[in-house]
Order: C-alpha cells, then sequence, then structure tokens
C-alpha cells in the first residue's frame, strides 16, 4: 500500500512541479522587452465603452482621462451604460456630453449582459466604428491609450489588451497585494508571451475589439468572468491577443480582505465555468493542429484547478516534512539544494520585476534580496529547536529582524512596502481556500460590484 501511496504522489507532485516551471521559465521571456516598430498614424476609430452599475463617485474622472487621449477627438466616442444604476452614474455622464444608455433588467445583470445589450445598438448605428474598447467604471486611462492601441491594431491584431496598472497601491496591505499581482502579470504572463509569440488574455478592462471579428464570433460571454471566455473562444477561432505594454488603464483595487475574497471568489467561478466548457475543446485543437498557443490558453482557463492542486502538493509537503508519510516530494528528483535554488528565484523574479517597472527602489530590492537567506538559514536554526514554539520564535525574530533593518537604512515608507511585500505571500496563499469556495459555486451567477468611496485623478496615478 506504501509503494502506491509513492507511485501516485509521485506522478502528481511531478506534474504539478512540471506545469509550475513551465509558467516559472516562460516569466523569464518577460524581463526584457522587445524593441518594436511602431505605426502612430491615427486610423482606427473606437467606440470606448463603459459599464457602469452605482459609480456616481468614479464616473467623471474616468471620463475626463477618455476625453484627454492624444488621439483625434473624430476618431472615438464615449457610451456610458448606466446599468441597473440607483445613483446618479447617468446624470454625471451626460454633464460630459458622451453617449449614456440606460439599461435595467433585474434577470439578467452583470458586465457581460450590459454589453452584449450595448453591443447590438452600436452595430445598428449609422456611425462606424473599427474597434470597441471595453473599460471599468473605477478606470482611470493614459492619454496614449489609444494611440498605442491603434499602433498595436496595425499589426494585424483583432484583440487587443493594454497595460492594467494600479491607482491605489499604498491604500492598504490588500490594494498593494492586487498590485503586486498586476504588476507581475504585466511582464510575467502578458509581455512573455508577447515576446514568444503566444496569445495574450484579455484582462477584464484596457482591451479593444475590432468590431467586425465580434459582429462574426459574437459576444456571448455572459458569464463571471466573460474575459477569459471570450478569449477562449477567440482563441478557439484561431485568432491570437496582442499587447500593447505602453497602452496604460489604472484600475482600481479592493481595499480589505472580505472586498478581495469575493471579487476573486466570483473570478474562481468564472474561471471554473469557462473551463468546463472550453479546456477541451481548447487543447484537442492544440494538439490535432500543433498550435502551442491554443494549448497554452487550454492550461490557463485551469487555473482553479492547478491553484488547487498547489493546495493539496503542499499539504502533503507537511504531512512528510512533520509526520514521516511514504510520499513522493519533487526535492528528492532535484535534490534539496537545487530545489531550495529554485524556491529562492520564484521570491526574486517578483521583486526583480517591481524594480524593472520602478515600482520599489534599489533599497528595497536589495533588502529583499538578503531576506531570501531564510531558504538555507532558518532550517540550519530549526534544526537546534527543540520543539514546534522554538522554531515559530526563531522565524518571528528573524522577520523582526529585517523589519528593523528596513526601519534603519529604508525609512518608514519603504519599511511599509517592505512590510506589505511579506504580507504578499499571506495573500498569495488565500488564493487556495477562494479557488476551493469558487469551485464550489460555480453555478453561482450572482455578481458583486466592488464599491467605490473616494476619487483619483489621472494626475494623480502618473
Amino acid at each position: 500500500m506504501g509503494n502506491i501511496i509513492y507511485s501516485l504522489t509521485a506522478v502528481f507532485q511531478i506534474t504539478v512541479f512540471a506545469i509550475m516551471m513551465y509558467y516559472f521559465i516562460l516569466a523569464f521571456f518577460g524581463l526584457k522587452r522587445k524593441k518594436e516598430n511602431k505605426n502612430y498614424t491615427p486610423t482606427k476609430k473606437f467606440a470606448m465603452v463603459v459599464a457602469a452599475h452605482n459609480e456616481e463617485v468614479v464616473i467623471g474622472k474616468l471620463i475626463e482621462s477618455m476625453l484627454n487621449q492624444n488621439y483625434p477627438r473624430e476618431l472615438f466616442d464615449i457610451f456610458v451604460i448606466a446599468d441597473n444604476c440607483t445613483d446618479n452614474t447617468a446624470k454625471i455622464a451626460r454633464k460630459y456630453g458622451v453617449y449614456v444608455y440606460e439599461r435595467f433588467n433585474k434577470d439578467q445583470r452583470g458586465k457581460g449582459y450590459a454589453l452584449e445589450w450595448i453591443f447590438d445598438k452600436i452595430f445598428k448605428m449609422q456611425k462606424k466604428y473599427d474597434a470597441i474598447a471595453i473599460f471599468d467604471a473605477d478606470n482611470l486611462v493614459s492619454k496614449n491609450w489609444c494611440k498605442e492601441i491603434n499602433s498595436k491594431m496595425l499589426e494585424g491584431y483583432k484583440v487587443v489588451q493594454g497595460y492594467i496598472d494600479s491607482k491605489n497601491p499604498n491604500d492598504s496591505w490588500i490594494a498593494a497585494s492586487y498590485s503586486i499581482a498586476f504588476w507581475t502579470q504585466n511582464r510575467m504572463y502578458q509581455l512573455a508571451r508577447a515576446n514568444v509569440g503566444l496569445s495574450n488574455q484579455i484582462g477584464g478592462t484596457g482591451f479593444a475589439i475590432d468590431t467586425d471579428i465580434l459582429k462574426e464570433l459574437g459576444w456571448g460571454a455572459t458569464c463571471l468572468t466573460e474575459d477569459l471566455e471570450f478569449s477562449c473562444k477567440l482563441i478557439l477561432n484561431g485568432e491570437k491577443v496582442g499587447w500593447a505594454h505602453d497602452a496604460i488603464i489604472y484600475d482600481e483595487k479592493p481595499l480589505t480582505l472580505k472586498q478581495s475574497w469575493v471579487q476573486r471568489r466570483r473570478w474562481m467561478q468564472g474561471f471554473t465555468d469557462v473551463a468546463t466548457r472550453y479546456f477541451f475543446k481548447l487543447f484537442k485543437k492544440g494538439i490535432k493542429e500543433r498550435k502551442w498557443f491554443v494549448i497554452d490558453c487550454a492550461l490557463y482557463s485551469i487555473q482553479p484547478f492547478f491553484t488547487l492542486m498547489i493546495g493539496i502538493s503542499l499539504i502533503l509537503n507537511i504531512i512528510q516534512s512533520n509526520k514521516g508519510v511514504h510520499v513522493f516530494l519533487v526535492s528528492y528528483l532535484i535534490g534539496d539544494f537545487f530545489f531550495k535554488i529554485i524556491g529562492i528565484m520564484q521570491f526574486l523574479i517578483t521583486p526583480l520585476i517591481l524594480k524593472l517597472d520602478k515600482k520599489i527602489s534599489s533599497g528595497l530590492f536589495a533588502m529583499l534580496v538578503f531576506y531570501t537567506s531564510n531558504v538555507f538559514l532558518l532550517p540550519i536554526f530549526a534544526t537546534k529547536a527543540d520543539n514546534y514554539f522554538e522554531v515559530l520564535l526563531i522565524d518571528l525574530v528573524y522577520n523582526l529582524a529585517f523589519l528593523l533593518a528596513a526601519a534603519l537604512f529604508l525609512g518608514k515608507k519603504k519599511l511599509i512596502l517592505f512590510f506589505r511585500f511579506l504580507l504578499y505571500s499571506l495573500y498569495t496563499l488565500t488564493w487556495i481556500p477562494i479557488t476551493i469556495e469558487g469551485i464550489i459555486r460555480k453555478n453561482n451567477k450572482e455578481w458583486n460590484p466592488t464599491k467605490h468611496i473616494r476619487n483619483i485623478e489621472i494626475c494623480d496615478v502618473q
């Protein structure tokens, strides 16, 4: 029985490790930006669409940033959908002279339905558009967004995603964790795939779709992650999503763990729903046509299940370390030293990306590099401990020492950043229970938008 368990856990752990290494190796291709030959001739005419539900606090500043585009005014129009609103969203939007449509439908609630509704109206208009761009009401749009998206679409891409930045990275540790996650994803996932010729993924906001391809395929993406659903549909039809690294959108991040939990659970519900409908179609097509970008999309669609596998892998490691049960660990395969080296590299790639994008200082980056010594030092100290309490105490003293060093050498502001970076690990771990809940609640289509309580202008984030 012990050998069977060992064999099963070996297959499982190696599979998890192989997928992790695929993503890890791919991430390194995002460390460097390739030189692009951009064409800034203003050509594409954009319908810029905002789906808003009770967004009176933020809608005005978004429209102001959209109207300030460094792009001919006659080549873009703004459409605001006041979707089931009970506040002054529509009234405020009309003051800016943009198109405002009020929609009331209690049965078909959510962004996906609202977008499908407005697309039909835009298609029937006498005025025609080359592309439709999608934004969230809490966004701010950089002045070169249209110019950069236009350039990328002139390369032949039917769908282009822009760089999703953060409006409020310093508001709380949750907002900071979200910001770190998006900053790293922009390079490790999006830019990396653009550099190696894979398809990117639509990120929910700040993307543009060629009107003809939207008419041809139909939107039909009305689940809780309409962006992923349309990405899968697009890639299933042989198209790739382009990436415009300089087309920046600033997105507001949740402030509390509760808000974050609800939003990420919705994402996992939507991911699970899309995965059950598209994974096998994508994987089959990718294998049959030998197109890796299709297989890559299939792997991306099953993120909830892969996250669950990582959680199980962590539990197996804890069981083996504390109980001595006969299960397989990847460190047996590659050696404990190299396993720790990989762990250090996985930890350091995130601050390295933040350093490249000038999100953190050189001093904070150096402090984080020194902090990774815990991979080697803490196990040595732990062997001298007599019980779990002493192990925890050693770990606590180690972290307090680095926090003190950060305060002394970097100052209060960077101390807070260093502490929040450490909490980012906790944020990452919360994905496991959130994913489990999301999988269980897959069929719950209830939409829970994040409430916004303050206004931020584009000048505050650039």
